[in-house]
Parts: C-alpha cells; sequence; structure tokens
C-alpha cells in the first residue's frame, strides 16, 4: 500500500476552541441531530449560512431556507458511511439534508444514482427531504455540517466538527466501512481515527478506488476499532460534483466499481 507524507501547516481561524471536560456523546442518534443542528461553533460558517438564508438564490426565492448545520441521513443499521465534504449553499442549506437539493444532474443525483444502482437506495434523485428518499445499509454525513466560502472550510473547522461525526458514529454500531467522498473528507476521517489509534505516516493517500484497512495493519487486533469503535475500513471515492462529473474525471461507471463492492447487509 502507498503512503504520502502530510505536511502541516499553520492556519487562522476564528473557530471557538473545546475546552474543559471532553466532549459527552449524546444518548441518541436523535439527540446528536438536536445537538448538531444548534451548533455554533464556526462563527464564519454561521455568518455565511445565515447570508445564505436570508439573500437566497433567484430560482428558490420562495423557499424558507434551512440554513442551519446539517446533520446525517440513513439508515441506524447501515454498514456503510458515505462521508462528504460539506453542505452546499443553495442544497443542503436551503433544504436541510445532505446531498438533497443542488439541481438536476448535480451531486446529490449523481450519488443517489449510484447508492440506487447499488441497492442502497430506493430512488435515484435527492430533490427535498419530503421526496421519499429511504436508504437501507448506508448513512449518509459530511465532514463539516455548514456551508463553507467557495466550498473550502479551515483545517480547523473541519476538526470542529469531528465530534459530531464521532457523536453519530456512537450510535450506528454496525457501521465498518466508511467511503470518502473527495478528499477533505479522507483526510477528516484519518484524523478521528487518529483520535482512537496510531494511524500510520506517512498518512495513507486518497484516491478513486484506493483502500485503507487500520484493522489489517500489524498489531492491531482483528476488527478493533478503538474505544470509541470507529470502524477501521476507508474507501476513496472522487466527489460527486459537477465539476468532477461533467468533466468525466469520475464516471458512473467508476462508481459502481466501487459501491457494488461494498458490503450491503448481514
Amino acid at each position: 500500500m502507498t503512503f504520502l507524507l502530510v505536511a502541516r501547516q499553520s492556519y487562522h481561524c476564528s473557530v471557538k476552541s473545546r475546552k474543559g471536560p471532553r466532549f459527552r456523546h449524546p444518548s441518541s442518534l436523535s439527540a446528536v441531530t438536536t445537538q448538531i443542528t444548534s451548533c455554533e461553533r464556526c462563527p464564519r460558517l454561521r455568518a455565511y449560512c445565515r447570508g445564505v438564508a436570508a439573500a437566497k438564490r433567484a430560482a428558490y426565492r420562495d423557499w424558507t431556507y434551512w440554513g442551519r448545520p446539517v446533520p446525517g441521513f440513513g439508515d441506524p443499521r447501515a454498514r456503510v458511511l458515505f462521508l462528504g465534504l460539506a453542505p452546499a449553499a443553495h442544497g443542503a442549506n436551503r433544504t436541510g439534508r445532505v446531498f438533497t437539493g443542488d439541481g438536476r444532474g448535480g451531486s446529490g443525483d449523481f450519488l443517489m444514482a449510484a447508492l440506487h444502482r447499488a441497492g442502497f437506495a430506493n430512488r435515484d434523485t435527492s430533490d427535498h427531504p419530503d421526496d421519499g428518499l429511504v436508504l437501507t445499509g448506508a448513512y449518509i454525513a459530511a465532514a463539516v455540517r455548514c456551508a463553507p466560502p467557495q466550498n473550502k472550510p479551515t483545517p480547523d473547522e473541519v476538526s470542529a466538527c469531528l465530534d459530531h461525526l464521532e457523536a453519530e458514529l456512537a450510535h450506528l454500531p454496525r457501521v465498518d466501512t466508511v467511503v470518502a467522498l473527495g478528499k477533505i473528507a479522507w483526510d477528516a476521517w484519518l484524523q478521528l481515527l487518529s483520535r482512537r489509534v496510531a494511524v500510520p505516516r506517512p498518512r495513507p493517500v486518497f484516491g478513486h478506488g484506493a483502500v485503507f484497512d487500520m484493522r489489517a495493519l500489524p498489531g492491531t487486533p482483528a476488527g478493533s476499532r478503538g474505544s470509541a469503535r470507529l470502524p477501521g475500513r476507508l474507501v476513496g471515492c472522487y466527489h460527486p460534483s459537477r465539476q468532477n462529473t461533467n468533466t468525466g474525471k469520475v464516471t458512473a461507471r467508476m462508481y459502481d466499481a466501487v459501491f457494488t463492492s461494498l458490503p450491503t447487509g448481514d
């Protein structure tokens, strides 16, 4: 397996740092959702999301935008977690559901079509929270829960959101595989994993179809997920953004090759 050394950089951000006792996981998945939607840790992101929700896009002027952090959604008995980057400003920041509402041919539809073909979703589009979409064996979340300006969260903002992902996973006990949709999601997962176990240095390299299995490393007990029961298997996929799908960097066939290899049931 090939690994890539990740250089450390210094960033400045107005994220409110975590102080005091370690973050406590809420008692249920619904409580996690409540905690996520009320989060105010990152002033820059909260101000941006509220501004977008107030200004709106002309095509959605009749919508009441969600404008809050976006929780994950899907099957509580999922074995696969699909981890994206962040809500789109006029997609999930408008609808309140990740990978939902970014238009025909957008990232949500591309992802959902692939999930439908692989048997994880009952429909191949993701329009709005009441569209009847049901996921089976899959849960979808984002590394960052607020839409960031230019789709570029800072490293501090990614770190601030990892508690929410860890809290969701505490109530998704069957998840054993994480599919990172893009490099930021890949790096965010490795950062979360490093809270519990020693991730190899240099870090595993992101790529479409890349697989990193922490449990296969020497000295790591088979099936070990650390004290937080974090899944040890990570799979990389290019993000289903229009920039990638419209240019052919990622195709439906490429997604099918990865998704059909994922665990779907007991």
